[in-house]
């Protein structure tokens, strides 16, 4: 089975630049919510998550707390990209279980090795 990664992110520029750099190591899902995400990773298997924190619906930090709350999820590694670049923000996903944190404007490129390196260190192989 291949690697499925998800990307949660609600700006379409960042979504997509994100999807080109995370292709060549993995399928790509997208979700433009936190809400769209559950929904998705209830009838899909997917072995990481990149996820934006400031969404409609449903924020980054409730998806990290959701995530880390169930079972199912909470050893799947989560990446957040964010435009939050205070240390707070930071400090908060990462108590929250977050597994790596990129502040905007970041590079796609860096995301997809530390996703990759997550991956590769839960034995997530293609």
């Amino acid at each position: 089975m291949p690697r499925r990664v998800l990307i949660v992110e609600d700006d379409p520029t960042f979504r997509a630049a994100l999807e080109v750099a995370i292709a060549p190591i993995a399928e790509v899902l997208c979700a433009a919510t936190g809400r769209d995400a559950l929904r998705r990773l209830e009838t899909t298997e997917v072995e990481a998550v990149v996820t934006d924190l400031e969404m409609p619906l449903m924020d980054g930090y409730e998806l990290i707390e959701r995530l880390r709350a169930d079972t199912r999820w909470r050893a799947m590694p989560v990446v957040v990209v964010s435009g939050a670049t205070d240390t707070e923000a930071r400090e908060r996903v990462l108590r929250l279980g977050a597994d790596a944190f990129f502040a905007k404007p970041y590079s796609p490129a860096e995301v997809r090795v530390a996703v990759e390196g997550l991956l590769n260190a839960r034995g997530s192989h293609a």
